[in-house]
């Protein structure tokens, strides 16, 4: 593969999921394969920009969004600074390239109410499996950790008399999460019902199948959607929306944007931002409700 050391590069530096790595991996062959394919050009180090462009426009015209479009440029934008930064080339020819503008997406977090069916009032089945299910909507929901985040955690990351969870994040980055009470009980339920499917060679890994195998990203995701469809109408129903939600009921509530950010192991408190809007929507609501000269009285 001609971009093997940026792959390895991704999975060993930069502690990118598979996931991420096979969407560059797809991108950077695309482009490979358009330039070979128009230019009879067989290296990406040797393209420039007017070439680049010529994908993007053919991009455009196969009907990608510009998001779509963005996100594979941004692809290749990563690997010609891994280029540079392994001094293979001099020049990165995007480095002056503007992305495409696209609408700004708003992400609809769940309602205290709706997450209140989930937990509260929608009936698990008492097994392992069924305790499990729930202890995944509860732990999103409590902690606001990211899919990859949850999958990877151990056993032993979880502390039950501190009630905290170890958390490692984007780039190894490790932080401390706590947890409510709820929520520490539900992990002691579903400990005990572990033992009933783990094996040697998944001995640590918290989150289980019930044939004793590590659980992965689509089993999470078609988790979450199969018990928050029940309850709510939203088109986008993923364990990206819990996150969401998260930060948004946390800050509702009164919580300070640093201490999210803390939270979420956001890097810039820039990341943590875009969860206010849905926060002063709120605010705007209740100052509506509260302030007197708004009165229609």
């Amino acid at each position: 593969m001609p971009f093997q050391k940026f792959i390895d590069y991704l999975q060993l530096e930069k502690n990118y999921s598979k996931h991420t790595i096979l969407a560059y991996q797809k991108d950077l062959e695309s482009f490979l394969e358009f330039n070979q394919t128009h230019f009879e050009e067989n290296s990406i180090q040797q393209v420039n920009y007017s070439q680049i462009r010529s994908w993007i426009v053919s991009l455009v015209e196969e009907g990608l969004s510009n998001r779509s479009v963005n996100r594979k440029v941004a692809s290749l934008k990563a690997y010609y600074k891994f280029l540079l930064k392994t001094k293979q080339i001099e020049i990165n020819p995007l480095a002056k390239h503007k992305a495409l503008k696209t609408e700004k997406k708003l992400e609809v977090p769940f309602s205290p109410k709706e997450m209140k069916e989930v937990l509260n009032d929608m009936q698990f089945e008492d097994t392992f499996e069924g305790c499990r299910d729930k202890l995944l909507i509860e732990l999103f929901y409590a902690t606001g950790i990211r899919r990859a985040e949850l999958i990877n955690l151990s056993v032993s990351d979880v502390d039950l008399g501190g009630q905290t969870i170890k958390v490692l994040g984007k780039r190894n980055k490790e932080r401390f999460v706590p947890i409510p009470s709820l929520c520490s009980t539900l992990l002691k339920e579903y400990l005990a019902k572990r033992e009933e499917v783990v094996n040697e060679a998944s001995a640590d890994c918290l989150f289980l199948l019930k044939n004793g195998h590590k659980i992965y990203e689509s089993f999470v995701y078609r988790t979450i959607n199969k018990y928050l469809s029940k309850v709510s109408t939203k088109l986008k129903k993923s364990p990206h929306i819990l996150r969401h939600t998260y930060a948004t009921h946390l800050l509702n509530n009164g919580a300070d944007l640093n201490s999210v950010k803390e939270l979420l192991g956001h890097s810039s408190l820039a990341s943590t931002q875009v969860y206010t809007h849905n926060s002063m929507a709120e605010l705007k609501k209740q100052y509506g409700n509260a302030y007197p000269r708004n009165s229609k009285k």
